[in-house]
């Protein structure tokens, strides 16, 4: 063989070998790449899993609080500690402690209007009206509205009047 081809032989076997290299490297390079997204996406799973924790863990200590003083209620009506005044008393501060938690979420009751509003209320029966003046007034509340900041968080639920042909009252002579 002539000098000539084995060094270009050589040179080509040299090249193979520096290819060879660059391959390794670059497998080494993508292993370490993943092994540290591996890591990133173990830490972000870590914290979202911490953050959801951490942000309903106040709501949660509430809620305990709350079954708390249910468990309370309720052992007190078994052992008929109280009379029916006091378990009414006791009812309404149960009412108020809820209350109490949603104000912590600034959730607030919305304020009840006596005319149906479809923005805040939904209508859940209609009752035929005597009169036009009874009409879309509210005839009863089922499930109060509640607010949270300024948005609807769930709409009260409501009868309404509904009136539908002329009046019927009549007129004494």
């Amino acid at each position: 063989m002539s000098e000539d081809i084995k060094a270009k032989l050589s040179a080509i076997e040299a090249a193979i070998e520096e290819l060879r290299g660059a391959v390794a490297d670059r497998s080494l390079a993508e292993r370490t790449q993943q092994r540290a997204f591996d890591a990133l996406y173990e830490e972000l799973r870590q914290y979202k899993e911490d953050f959801v924790f951490q942000a309903e863990k106040s709501l949660l200590l509430d809620l305990l609080l709350f079954y708390d003083s249910m468990n309370w209620f309720r052992e007190s009506l078994v052992k008929q500690q109280m009379s029916p005044d006091v378990i009414l008393d006791s009812f309404q501060y149960l009412m108020d402690e809820f209350l109490e938690v949603l104000y912590r979420r600034d959730v607030m009751p919305m304020e009840s209007s006596e005319r149906f509003d479809r923005r805040t209320q939904k209508a859940i029966k209609v009752i035929p009206a005597d009169s036009a003046d009874q009409d879309q007034q509210v005839a009863q509340v089922l499930k109060r509205g509640f607010m949270r900041s300024e948005r609807i968080l769930r709409s009260e639920e409501v009868f309404i009047y509904r009136h539908t042909g002329g009046d019927k009252a009549s007129s004494s002579d």
